[in-house]
């Protein structure tokens, strides 16, 4: 019995009614909760987990990256087709780090009658987020929490975030297989979610990443494919690629394991320029508040960067229809 029914029971003067009443609150409570996440989730058509077995492999960029350049694509190939409607869930709840990749440090959930209000990166609304970051007071402050907090956390951002109709829900993890992970299959396995692998090219990525996709066949997760992040430097000024930490490691570990290759991402510092001038084109427009978020997905879409991820999001959607 849980600790909350324990509670419960304890109240009353008859120990035996107390624990069936105590369990039987405990039964609704857990009943609500499936109907909040069931109202959420039935709206999304495909969920993504992306996954890595090692931290420091950009699998929160990947993610940002996979999440924007989704929200860009038609929904359809008619002409007048409207674009995607993507979530992007950051569930690294001790490092969110989505809020400042796209821009958006320092704004804030708002609270309707239907729930929290993600954050948007665009009038369109067409790519919303959702990250603990916006909950924070500073974006210094530590996230201590233990494993059944994250838990309640990872529900709650899944049944009390008003996502609406998405054609995608990205959700980025913590490295590893942890409690975070578990928490999250358990409530998003009856939607049949999919996963991403994210890999460097150096061993003990890969040999991480190994455990990662054990992780996801002991739950049943199925796995669209894995990603080479990492695969080499651009030089800024010749545009030579050089393989620092070699290359094809992401490709022989897909094709030893079954897996598709969704693509190689290279270390573009251009990219990283990019986005920090987009700081600067905002500070000349001080006077609106998404001046930074609308600049820094400017700047992406016009980066080296954007036409491989539309290469990569092509192949997720050819397998996710």
């Amino acid at each position: 019995m849980s600790t909350f029914a324990a509670q419960v029971a304890f109240t009353s003067r008859d120990p035996q009614k107390g624990r069936e009443r105590g369990c039987g609150n405990v039964l609704r409570l857990r009943m609500s909760a499936d109907a909040a996440l069931e109202r959420r989730l039935q709206r999304v058509r495909r969920i993504i987990v992306v996954l890595s077995g090692k931290g420091g492999v950009g699998k929160s960029s990947v993610a940002a990256q996979l999440a924007l350049t989704l929200s860009y694509e038609a929904a359809s190939s008619e002409p007048d087709a409207s674009r995607l409607r993507v979530g992007l869930l950051d569930l690294d709840l001790t490092g969110p780090s989505i809020p400042r990749m796209l821009g958006l440090d320092g704004q804030a959930v708002h609270q309707s009658s239907d729930g929290w209000v993600p954050v948007y990166t665009d009038d369109s609304q067409c790519l919303g987020v959702m990250s603990v970051g916006f909950l924070l007071r500073s974006k210094n402050d530590s996230v201590v929490w233990r494993g059944p907090k994250k838990q309640g956390m990872i529900r709650q951002f899944l049944s009390d975030v008003r996502w609406g109709d998405l054609d995608y829900l990205i959700i980025d993890t913590p490295p590893g297989t942890s409690d975070e992970h578990i928490s999250l299959m358990e409530a998003i396995h009856p939607y049949a979610p999919q996963a991403v692998l994210v890999t460097t090219p150096q061993a003990v990525a890969l040999s991480d990443n190994l455990r990662s996709l054990d992780f996801t066949r002991k739950v049943g997760l199925p796995v669209i494919g894995l990603i080479e992040n990492m695969s080499g430097y651009v030089c800024p000024h010749c545009a030579e690629c050089t393989n620092v930490w070699g290359r094809g490691g992401g490709a022989s570990l897909a094709e030893q394991q079954g897996l598709a290759f969704l693509g190689r991402v290279p270390i573009d510092p251009t990219l990283v320029r990019l986005l920090d001038d987009a700081r600067h084109e905002a500070a000349e427009h001080a006077d609106d508040e998404h001046a930074l978020t609308y600049a820094t997905v400017r700047r992406y879409r016009a980066s080296a960067t954007y036409p491989l991820f539309q290469r990569i999001t092509d192949a997720v959607r050819q397998y996710t229809h």
